[in-house]
């Protein structure tokens, strides 16, 4: 918990007044057993009945007054613990948009929602618990016991007698609960990952009637959870009945003592009474300890995963590293990569392009074509060679600077709960004029334009009120419509007919003519006419050239571009 009391700082003017409430609630609430003592032992036996109203209004007054406190401190806490998790929520998610795509990697998406959801959740829960239970039950406790004392400090030390015990039970399961809640939060990691996997793939899991399978698996990854979280909780669980245990052999011990001194005249009825009272208010600050206890180890173990993102070191830093004089656009020069760190999954890719010149990636599916464009903007880091776009190496630019220098669409894109609109210009502030541009360059006017609201029609969230094309449509639009200097389409046409896909490869050569274009595909009729070709097979380069000379030099593509043409169309 200790990184986030940062967080709390800011608010501690704000938690002081709630603490000073609930003081005095607390407060409050320690002083009516000792008024009922009072009036039994000392007021009673007077007769006066303008004294015995007198006290049971001073009782009334102490039990509002104790209402009153613990309402605000509570809305007080309620209102701290909401700011603090807006703030951290919005710290750890503006750190997972800066992390690495290796980053992401390790940690994994679905554990990443769960820190930012049930993690966040479990420090919400502790920070208002803290302000309300953390201040009320140490004081019901601490002056529970201080005026038992001052009533009968021989009892009082017969029911402290069982305190260390308790301590001990605490110390005990604690050691072994901290633990298991960090294996539950892992097990909650599993089960978010697998219900993303089933809802992004429900028709497929449909088409090919695989949803009893599937229910089975999320059945069983549901009752890991459940064994993880059954083992945790019922670890933590034994501290309930321990100290109910210890508490009630020390009320056992108090009554027995308390006859004896009340038989012997040594106490009064009405401080045994107001003992007893003050008994069970002990008994339930304890109980609240307990609660307090239990929910401090499950947030402790969410504060640790936060702050493992949160700390998470920045492994794409900016590189001063000198600039070359050179013509062209484009360079990788002897590039290798590996996600693992092992088997590299790129081995010595070297290629040049000048500027406004078009480059197409072939291959089979794995070959490495999307790892190219990942280590070109930087997205991953190079193990070895070197990538460069104007003479400058790609780690010695800013990110920020970086990224404005392309236009993208990646192979599984995805369109936003937004206008066509919204979706092409993307918070870029761009020209009515540039988005139809875009658009129209993009093959997406010709449904764009029968859409009743155009281009105010709604996207629902990734597009599924769209087609394929239509999508695929919206995102090349998207992706063009910055007037990047680099275009990169990754796989961006495999929803388009050839028709479409032809009247595209003309717009981009007319309209973005100076703009250097990568294109990934798995249609030869894609890249016919790209100035240069690279062809990959398991992350080595095996063919450069263009479309006439791979037709000569390289089987694999000639076999390629046979299948898919029947012969040489160049």
């Amino acid at each position: 918990m200790r990184p986030i009391v940062g967080y709390i700082k800011p608010y501690i003017p704000r938690m002081g007044v709630g603490i000073f409430f609930k003081f005095v609630g607390t407060i409050m609430e320690l002083m009516i057993p000792w008024i009922l003592s009072y009036i039994l032992d000392y007021v009673v036996p007077q007769k006066n009945t303008r004294l015995v109203l007198f006290w049971g209004l001073l009782m009334v007054l102490s039990a509002i007054a104790a209402l009153v406190g613990n309402i605000l401190a509570n809305r007080i806490s309620a209102s701290v613990a909401r700011d603090t998790t807006r703030t951290l929520r919005h710290d750890l998610f503006k750190k997972i948009s800066y992390l690495s795509s290796a980053q992401i990697d390790y940690f994994s998406i679905p554990s990443l929602e769960a820190r930012l959801t049930t993690d966040s959740y479990n420090i919400n829960q502790v920070i208002g618990m803290m302000q309300r239970l953390g201040i009320r039950a140490p004081i019901l406790l601490i002056g529970g016991i201080a005026i038992t004392m001052t009533l009968e400090p021989v009892l009082t030390w017969t029911m402290i007698s069982v305190l260390p015990f308790i301590a001990l039970v605490v110390w005990l399961v604690s050691r072994k609960g901290i633990p298991m809640y960090t294996d539950l939060q892992r097990g909650v990691d599993i089960m978010v990952r697998t219900v993303r996997e089933n809802i992004s793939g429900i028709r497929v899991i449909k088409a090919l009637s695989k949803t009893e399978q599937e229910k089975e698996h999320f059945s069983q990854v549901n009752r890991d959870v459940v064994r993880r979280e059954t083992k945790a909780s019922v670890t933590m669980g034994i501290t309930n009945p321990m100290m109910n245990l210890f508490l009630n052999v020390g009320l056992t011990l108090v009554i027995v003592v308390g006859a004896f001194r009340i038989n012997a005249g040594k106490t009064q009825p009405g401080t045994i009474i107001a003992f007893l009272s003050y008994f069970t208010i002990i008994l339930n600050a304890m109980l609240s300890v307990t609660r307090i206890f239990v929910m401090y180890s499950r947030a402790s173990a969410s504060a640790g995963r936060i702050y493992e993102v949160l700390n998470a070191p920045e492994d794409l830093t900016t590189k001063e590293e000198p600039a070359v004089e050179e013509e062209e656009h484009i360079v990788f020069d002897d590039v290798s990569f590996s996600y693992k760190g092992k088997t590299d999954n790129v081995s010595h890719i070297s290629f040049k392009l000048k500027k406004g010149e078009t480059l197409g990636i072939i291959g089979a599916t794995g070959a490495g074509k999307s790892t190219i464009i990942n280590l070109l903007m930087r997205l991953y880091e190079r193990s070895s060679g070197s990538i460069r776009i104007g003479g400058r190496s790609v780690s010695s630019i800013p990110a920020e600077e970086l990224h404005t220098k392309f236009g993208v669409v990646f192979q599984n894109d995805i369109l936003f709960a937004d206008t066509i609109r919204g979706n092409i210009d993307f918070g870029r502030n761009l020209p009515d004029e540039q988005i139809e541009k875009a658009a129209r360059c993009a093959q997406a006017m010709e449904f764009i334009d029968g859409l009743p609201e155009k281009f105010e029609h709604m996207v629902t969230s990734r597009g599924t009120n769209l087609s394929g094309g239509q999508k695929q449509r919206v995102l090349l639009a998207r992706a063009l419509a910055g007037n990047s200097e680099i275009l990169i389409l990754d796989d961006s046409s495999s929803a388009l007919d050839y028709k479409t896909d032809s009247m595209l490869r003309k717009a981009l050569r007319e309209e973005y003519s100076g703009v250097t274009t990568i294109v990934i595909a798995q249609r030869v009729s894609s890249i016919l006419h790209a100035d240069h070709i690279l062809v990959l097979e398991e992350g080595k380069e095996i063919g450069y050239g263009t479309h006439e000379q791979l037709m000569e030099s390289c089987e694999v593509y000639r076999q390629i571009s046979e299948s898919q043409m029947g012969g040489d169309f160049g």
